[in-house]
C-alpha cells in the first residue's frame, strides 16, 4: 500500500497511511480492507469508500467462492501443497519489505526505538494470542504520552458524534445472535444460512490480528466443534477438515484480503443444499465477515479525527506507529521460523532466493505484487 498509494500515486502520504494502519489495528476485523476503505473515504467520501471496498474484495471472494464448487472434483490423493511450496517464503519477503518501508517513517528517536524493540519481542513470543496486538498499541500510545512538553494542549470545541453506524452494528450483532440461537434450539429445518451468518458476523466483529487469527477460529468452528454433534443432525454447519485446510492454503495465494476465505467457507457450509444455496452461502460468508469491519471503521474514524485534535491523542500516535513497526518485524520473524531455509534440503536454498528476491523486487523495482505471486506459484509447480 505504501508503494502503490503513497509513493507511486499521491492518494495519501506515508504518515497518513501509517496512521490509518495504526487506527485500524485497534479495531477488530479485516485491517487491510479497513485501510483501503478509509483511503477511498478520504478521496471521495462514502460512495468511493464503498466502491473501493467492493473492488478490493471482489476478485478474491469470487475466486474463493468458485473454489467451493470445484473442490469436490479435486483428487484427494494428489498433493496440492507443492504449488504453494514457496508462498510462505514470499510472504516473509513481503513482510520484510513492509517493515523496512515504514521503519524510516516511524522510528525517529530513542523512545520509538525502545517501543519498537519491546513490541517486536512481545509480539514474537505471544503471537498466538490475539489480545497482544491491541494491548501493545494502547500501551505504546500511553508511553509516548507521558511527556507533555513537546505538544501542548490547545482549546478545543466539542463536536457532535453520529451514532448511526455503531447502533446498526450492535443491532445486527444482537439480532443475528438471538435469531441463530432460536433456530438452533428449535432445530429449524432451514436454519443453516441463519447460523452461518451469525458465525461469520460474530467472528468478523471480534477477531483481532487479521486472517492468521481468523482461520484457526474458522477451523475450530466449522470442522472441529461439529464433531461433538451427532452425525444424524444434518442442520449443523460442518466442513470436512481436509477441505477446510485446502481453503486455508489456497487463500494465501489469492490476490486481495485473507478474509475472502469467508466466501469459500460459506459456499462449503451450504454445499449440500444445492447450487443456489451454495451461491447464497458464498454471499453470506462474504457479507458476514466484511460488514462489521466496514461499520466499525466508518463509525470510529470520524471520532478518531476529532480525538486527534487533542494533544494527548496526537502524542500517542508516535508510540502507536512505533508499535506497529515492531509488530510487523515480529510477524516477519514468526512466519520465517516455519519456512525451511537452513535444514540442508535442496529447496531450502530456493526459499532463501525467493525471500531475498521478493524483497529486492519490491524495494528496488516497480514489479507489481501479482507478478511475484504468479512467479512463485509457477516455481512451485515446476520444482
Amino acid at each position: 500500500m505504501i508503494k502503490t498509494f503513497a509513493r507511486q500515486t499521491p492518494y495519501i502520504t506515508e504518515e497518513e497511511l501509517m496512521e490509518y494502519n495504526a487506527f485500524c489495528s485497534l479495531l477488530p476485523g479485516a485491517s487491510s480492507t479497513q485501510i483501503l476503505t478509509l483511503i477511498g473515504y478520504k478521496r471521495g467520501g462514502l460512495p468511493l469508500a464503498i466502491l473501493t471496498l467492493l473492488v478490493w474484495i471482489a476478485p478474491a471472494c469470487v475466486l474463493m467462492g468458485a473454489l467451493s464448487f470445484f473442490i469436490p472434483y479435486l483428487d484427494k490423493n494428489t498433493n496440492h501443497n507443492d504449488l504453494f511450496r514457496f508462498i510462505p517464503a514470499m510472504a516473509v519477503g513481503f513482510l520484510a519489505y513492509a517493515s523496512v518501508a515504514v521503519f524510516g517513517v516511524s522510528i525517529r528517536n530513542t523512545i520509538t526505538w525502545v517501543i519498537m524493540l519491546v513490541c517486536t519481542a512481545a509480539t514474537y513470543y505471544f503471537f498466538q494470542f490475539p489480545w497482544i496486538f491491541p494491548t501493545l498499541i494502547v500501551l505504546s500510545g500511553v508511553v509516548t504520552n507521558l511527556s507533555r512538553k513537546r505538544i501542548p494542549q490547545k482549546e478545543i470545541k466539542p463536536r457532535k458524534i453520529k451514532w448511526g453506524n455503531i447502533w446498526l452494528f450492535v443491532f445486527i450483532f444482537l439480532f443475528a445472535g438471538a435469531l441463530s440461537e432460536t433456530a438452533r434450539k428449535n432445530d429449524w429445518p432451514d436454519r443453516k444460512p441463519i447460523n452461518l451468518f451469525e458465525n461469520m458476523y460474530r467472528m468478523g466483529s471480534l477477531v483481532f490480528g487479521g486472517g492468521h487469527v481468523l482461520m484457526p477460529l474458522m477451523y475450530e468452528q466449522f470442522s472441529v466443534r461439529p464433531e461433538a454433534v451427532k452425525a444424524e443432525n444434518r442442520n449443523v454447519v460442518r466442513i470436512d477438515k481436509e477441505e477446510m485446510m485446502t481453503g486455508i492454503g489456497m487463500v494465501r495465494a489469492m490476490p486481495g484480503p485473507v478474509f475472502s476465505i469467508g466466501s469459500f467457507t460459506g459456499g462449503m457450509a451450504l454445499r449440500n443444499e444445492g447450487p443456489f444455496l451454495q451461491v447464497v452461502g458464498c454471499i453470506i460468508g462474504t457479507v458476514g465477515l466484511f460488514l462489521p469491519s466496514v461499520l466499525l471503521v466508518l463509525f470510529f474514524f470520524p471520532i478518531w479525527n476529532n480525538l486527534k485534535r487533542y494533544a494527548a491523542i496526537y502524542r500517542s500516535l508516535e508510540g502507536i506507529n512505533a508499535a506497529v513497526v515492531g509488530i510487523m518485524i515480529a510477524a516477519t520473524f514468526f512466519i520465517a521460523k516455519d519456512v525451511s531455509m537452513f535444514d540442508g534440503r535442496s529447496y531450502s536454498l530456493v526459499n532463501i532466493a525467493v525471500l531475498v528476491g521478493t524483497f529486492c523486487l519490491l524495494h528496488f523495482t516497480r514489479v507489481i505484487s501479482p507478478v511475484i505471486v504468479a512467479a512463485c506459484l509457477l516455481l512451485g509447480y515446476l520444482l
